[in-house]
C-alpha cells in the first residue's frame, strides 16, 4: 500500500453554514414519487470495458433483501422508444493546482459532451468548487445559455481548499428539487460529472452522506481526474494511483465511472461517459407492501450473464414510515 504525504492544510473560511446531515427539524431531500415501483440502473460492459446493449429482461435477476423479485418494467436505452431524457450537473474543481490549460481543455470537452446528447430532451447545469462552491449556471435547456456559462470559466485564486465533496452534495441536492424523476412518462437519468485533480480537501459534509443522498435522489457520479493529479504523484510509480473519491466509494456505489485523463484531447474521454450517461438498462420492481412503509433501508442486487460487468445506480433504497 503506497501512502502519500500531503502538506498540512489551513482551515478555510466558510461563505455559508451547512451540516453534514439534517437537523431532526430540517426539511429532509427526500425523493417523492407518485408510483411505489423502485428503479435501477444498469450499464453492463465486457470484460474489455464494451457497452452491452443486447441484452432481455430474462437476462437479468433483481434481488432485495436477498430474496428474488420480479423485474416489473424494463427499458433498453437507445433501442426502444424515445431517448431518454437527462438532468446533467458538471462539477469543475477551480482550485490552485488546476492549470489555465486544463481549465480551457476541460470547457471544449463539456462543450462536446452536451452537443453530443442533444438528441435527448436534456437539461445541464454548471457548478464550480475550489475554496467555495458556486452555481455558474442552474438546470437549463437553453444551449445558448449553457455556452455562455462555459465562456464565464476563469480561475479561482490559489487557495488550500477543494471543497469536492461539498460540490457533489450540492449538485445532487440541485438534482432532487429541480430535475423531476419523471417527464413525458419515461424516467429521468439523473448524473453529476466531476473534473477534478483528485484531491478533496476541507469539505464539511462527508463522502458517506453524499453516497447515500445520491442513492436516495437516483443519481450516479463519474469522475475525471485530470492529469495534474498523476503528474504531482509520479514518484509513486503507480498508475492509476486511486484517488480520495475512489477509495471512498462515490463512483461504484452509485453507479458512476471514475476515468483519468492522460491526453490532451479530452474529448473522446467525454464522449465516452456521454455515451455511457445515455445508455444503461433501467429496471424498475415493487416492494412487497411490507417494505414500503417500514421506514427501513433495502437493498438491492443485479445479476445479469456470467462473465459480464455490472454497474448499478443504487444499492438500496430507503422506505418511507408510516
Amino acid at each position: 500500500m503506497i501512502c502519500v504525504s500531503l502538506p498540512a492544510q489551513q482551515p478555510a473560511t466558510q461563505e455559508r453554514p451547512r451540516r453534514a446531515m439534517p437537523a431532526e427539524d430540517t426539511p429532509q431531500d427526500v425523493i417523492k414519487i407518485d408510483t411505489d415501483l423502485v428503479p435501477v440502473d444498469i450499464t453492463v460492459t465486457d470484460a474489455k470495458g464494451r457497452l452491452i446493449r443486447n441484452l432481455k429482461r430474462e437476462d437479468f435477476k433483481l434481488y432485495e433483501d436477498g430474496v428474488e423479485r420480479s423485474i416489473s418494467s424494463f427499458n433498453i436505452e437507445k433501442i426502444e422508444g424515445e431517448p431518454r431524457p437527462l438532468a446533467i450537473v458538471f462539477a469543475l474543481d477551480m482550485s490552485g493546482s488546476m492549470t489555465p490549460e486544463e481549465i480551457e481543455r476541460v470547457s471544449d470537452a463539456m462543450r462536446e459532451f452536451s452537443r453530443r446528447l442533444a438528441d435527448h430532451p436534456s437539461t445541464f447545469a454548471l457548478m464550480t468548487f475550489g475554496m467555495r462552491v458556486r452555481t455558474v449556471q442552474s438546470l437549463t435547456d437553453d444551449r445558448e445559455k449553457l455556452e455562455r456559462a462555459f465562456s464565464r470559466l476563469g480561475k479561482e485564486p490559489n487557495g488550500m481548499s477543494t471543497h469536492a465533496y461539498d460540490a457533489v452534495d450540492d449538485a445532487v441536492r440541485m438534482l432532487a428539487r429541480h430535475a423531476p424523476l419523471t417527464r413525458k412518462h419515461q424516467l429521468v437519468k439523473r448524473a453529476v460529472v466531476v473534473i477534478t485533480d483528485g484531491f478533496p480537501v476541507g469539505d464539511t459534509v462527508s463522502p458517506e452522506t453524499v453516497i447515500d443522498r445520491a442513492n436516495a435522489a437516483d443519481t450516479s457520479i463519474y469522475v475525471v481526474t485530470m492529469p495534474s493529479y498523476t503528474r504531482l504523484l509520479a514518484s509513486t510509480q503507480m498508475s492509476p494511483l486511486p484517488t480520495p473519491f475512489d477509495v471512498s466509494g462515490l463512483v461504484d456505489r452509485t453507479g458512476g465511472r471514475s476515468i483519468y485523463a492522460n491526453e490532451k484531447d479530452l474529448g473522446p474521454l467525454f464522449r465516452a461517459i456521454a455515451e455511457e450517461v445515455a445508455s444503461a438498462y433501467v429496471l424498475g420492481f415493487y416492494p412487497p407492501v411490507e417494505n414500503r412503509k417500514d421506514g427501513k433501508f433495502h437493498t438491492i442486487r443485479i445479476e445479469g450473464p456470467p462473465g459480464l460487468v455490472l454497474r448499478q445506480s443504487r444499492n438500496g433504497y430507503q422506505s418511507g414510515k408510516k
